[in-house]
């Protein structure tokens, strides 16, 4: 069997600790590879990697910087089909949606390519007599990530990407569930032409999530996870000084007013529904449908589309698809669905009983739907990650837009509607951060940035776009005057510029 290690100083090495995890083919649930567990000496030789990179790394000019993503880029167009099929291989997911994921990877080190532009500080002549004031923007030194494994391409590179176009140096702490890719993302960085020891992955469980958030050389942790865990490596992480940004769970839902195209509101519901096994963080898991006629018309059009949903292997061109990524989840999104029928919800599509031959032990669970939810339903407060639909009706749209502002999460929303006013009013009322105007998953491009409100995240500073360089640098100010512009003697009072 295959044992995955860790890329440390631009060598793979297997690792010290005795701790080992499995890793799933999760269509057959056959065991495919175990992975090594890193304790804290892996974590150690990372840091320490990393510490003799930087300086050397920071130094190097921001264009030969932007180079090395330039070749980046194509290393990653070259390798897109083999780096999907290993993703798939590994997550469940159809092989376009792992091309998806790699893509809106791919799309960020796109955006960094312009870190010359993007690292241009502000320069003020004359601020005072004889003074200049100007600004630069500095790394941090050693950052860290730490991934899910429901985006084991796209995570990443929204993280290292911009941290190591920065000037930073890095350390990535994927998910165990899916390490392969980002091994292999680690290795055509290097190939790239990135120096060795600049980027370096190590798996791991929580003790290396621990030594990662309490080790001193480490300036700022990024996370993404479910919200229990971000709270706490926002609170540790900040605790030791750390810069931080922790990104948690979701409850995202798609608003239907009457007269939005059902047809086309039913299709965006799909996609974003039942999409990667609904283990997505800007997945749809809450329809609302305006009035009792919009809400009788979307059910009818939904539930067709769902009973002809094909669910199968990535190894299937034609699933649409795929399996849930260890037994564990399917068994969780399994009591969600007992859950909901127990207090009261209407079961449309039941997926309990999904089973596809000759992949009876894989982690499926069909597309189900609700109708009927409502706000006191743990399938509507809790995030479920998986293939369920859940239809809450509202009678009017006040009560529909009352019902993303009072939930806890505040990741994404959308609307479908042919009214601008009602759109343009819902998107400048709306307490959530990522907003969708006829758009079911508004995932912004990598010039804008990536990030939800309330429990959806901790920190002041979102991923990709220009955030991204805000919070992988520091800004340094500084004011000079050259002797022909200094007076004579001692000043005592507050220094002005008058």
């Amino acid at each position: 069997m295959r044992t995955i290690g860790h890329f440390i100083a631009g060598n793979h090495v297997p690792g010290s600790a005795a701790a080992f995890t499995e890793v799933f083919n999760p269509a057959t649930g056959e065991i495919t590879a175990r992975v090594a567990l890193a304790g804290g000496a892996e974590i150690d030789a990372a840091v320490a990697s990393a510490v003799a990179a930087q300086p050397i790394w920071a130094a190097t000019n921001p264009q030969r910087r932007a180079r090395v993503f330039f070749n980046y880029v194509a290393l990653l167009n070259r390798e897109m089909h083999a780096l999907a099929e290993l993703l798939s291989f590994e997550h469940g997911k159809t092989i376009e949606d792992a091309r998806g994921d790699i893509l809106r990877g791919l799309e960020v080190a796109e955006f960094v390519a312009g870190v010359p532009h993007l690292l241009k500080g502000e320069f003020t002549e004359g601020a005072g007599p004889g003074i200049d004031m100007y600004s630069m923007r500095q790394p941090l030194g050693v950052g860290a990530g730490i991934t899910p494994f429901n985006f084991p391409a796209m995570i990443p590179l929204w993280m290292f990407a911009p941290a190591i176009a920065a000037g930073n140096a890095f350390i990535l702490k994927p998910s165990e569930r899916a390490p392969s890719v980002p091994l292999r993302l680690a290795e055509l960085l290097l190939e790239a032409g990135l120096p060795p020891g600049v980027l370096n992955v190590v798996n791991g469980g929580k003790a290396a999530v621990d030594a990662v958030l309490a080790h001193p050389d480490i300036a700022a942790v990024s996370f993404v996870g479910s919200t229990p865990i971000a709270r706490y490596v926002y609170a540790q992480a900040a605790a030791g000084g750390k810069r931080v940004q922790a990104f948690g769970g979701a409850k995202n839902h798609m608003i239907v007013m009457p007269d939005a195209d059902m047809d086309k509101a039913a299709d965006a519901l799909m996609g974003a529904g039942y999409g990667s096994a609904g283990e997505r963080c800007m997945a749809v898991s809450v329809a609302v449908p305006v009035g009792r006629d919009t809400g009788d018309r979307l059910v009818a059009a939904l539930k067709p589309r769902i009973e002809a949903l094909r669910v199968g292997p990535a190894s299937d061109p034609a699933s649409e698809m795929g399996p849930l990524v260890t037994r564990e989840a399917q068994q969780r999104v399994l009591r969600y669905i007992e859950s909901g029928i127990a207090q009261g919800a209407e079961l449309a599509v039941d997926g309990r009983g999904f089973r596809l031959q000759g992949y009876e032990h894989g982690f499926f669970v069909g597309p189900t739907l609700f109708d009927h939810v409502t706000e006191e339903m743990d399938i509507y407060r809790e995030e479920i990650f998986g293939p369920v639909l859940s239809v809450v009706r509202a009678d009017n749209y006040e009560q529909a837009l009352g019902l993303p502002m009072r939930h806890a999460y505040g990741n994404g929303v959308a609307i479908f509607t042919r009214d601008g006013d009602t759109a343009r009013d819902f998107a400048s009322r709306i307490n959530i951060g990522m907003v969708g105007i006829n758009v079911p998953v508004p995932v912004p491009l990598a010039y804008h940035s990536f990030g939800g409100w309330k429990a959806s995240s901790f920190g002041d500073l979102n991923q990709h776009g220009t955030d991204s360089i805000r919070f992988w640098t520091r800004t340094k100010t500084v004011t000079a005057r050259w002797p022909s512009g200094i007076r004579n003697g001692a000043q005592y009072q507050m220094p002005t510029m008058a």
